[in-house]
């Protein structure tokens, strides 16, 4: 499949969705053409898909909704929940040609995964069977907070036994008032074995484009 990349994170509200918007605002100031994807996108909001919407913002490509988030549940739970509550079965088949769609008029596809890595999205599959059916390298976000080594080591454990490349992770501050946090930094740095493409500190409504700056995309560029 052409350039891409699968953003994936150590949980729920971690800010997948933020690195995400930052990943296509920095390759969209390099010149290239830059398309969010989230297949499946789980709790609206006054009729929206908040991901969904901030993801298109930062991108500069103009696609159909249907190829941008094949999946729209309403329940803020579980994408297997919420689809079986739906009557929906989520089809990874359907999405991974969503996103060759994308990438025909795309240079670059970043693709948000849902929850965890290994979140179910049907009865027989997760989020990493849908990385593995994209083939895109990954992009771990981690948390910071209290209990992250744990959980970044283990997704990145997951990661590499899916088969798929890391390209890099985020340090995402999401408690602001984590004790040692640069020696948690230092500890994922030692032992995640990929690049850290960025350190982001804690804000309050963060501006995804203000913070493209801090990510360290030198050698993502396509081609």
């Amino acid at each position: 499949m052409a350039a891409g990349y699968f953003v994936t994170g150590t949980g729920t509200g971690v800010g997948k969705t933020l690195i995400g918007c930052a990943l296509l605002h920095a390759f969209g100031a390099r010149g290239m053409a830059a398309v969010g994807m989230k297949p499946v996108a789980a709790g609206c909001e006054n009729g929206k898909w908040m991901d969904v919407e901030w993801l298109v913002a930062a991108g500069n490509v103009f696609a159909p909704r249907a190829l941008v988030n094949p999946y729209a549940l309403i329940p803020p739970i579980a994408p297997h929940i919420a689809a079986k509550q739906s009557g929906i079965d989520i089809d990874i088949a359907l999405i991974r040609q969503a996103c060759l769609e994308l990438q025909k008029i795309a240079d670059v596809v970043i693709v948000e995964g849902a929850g965890g890595f290994l979140v179910p999205l049907n009865e027989h599959e997760e989020g990493a069977s849908l990385a593995q059916a994209l083939g895109l390298p990954v992009v771990l976000v981690v948390g910071m907070q209290l209990g992250c080594l744990n959980h970044a080591l283990l997704t990145a454990q997951a990661v590499r036994a899916a088969g798929l490349p890391l390209a890099g992770w985020v340090a995402n501050r999401i408690d602001p008032e984590m004790i040692a946090f640069d020696e948690n930094v230092l500890a994922l740095e030692r032992r995640l074995d990929c690049r850290l493409l960025g350190v982001l500190p804690f804000e309050q409504n963060a501006d995804a484009g203000k913070l493209s700056v801090r990510l360290d995309i030198e050698g993502m560029e396509p081609g």
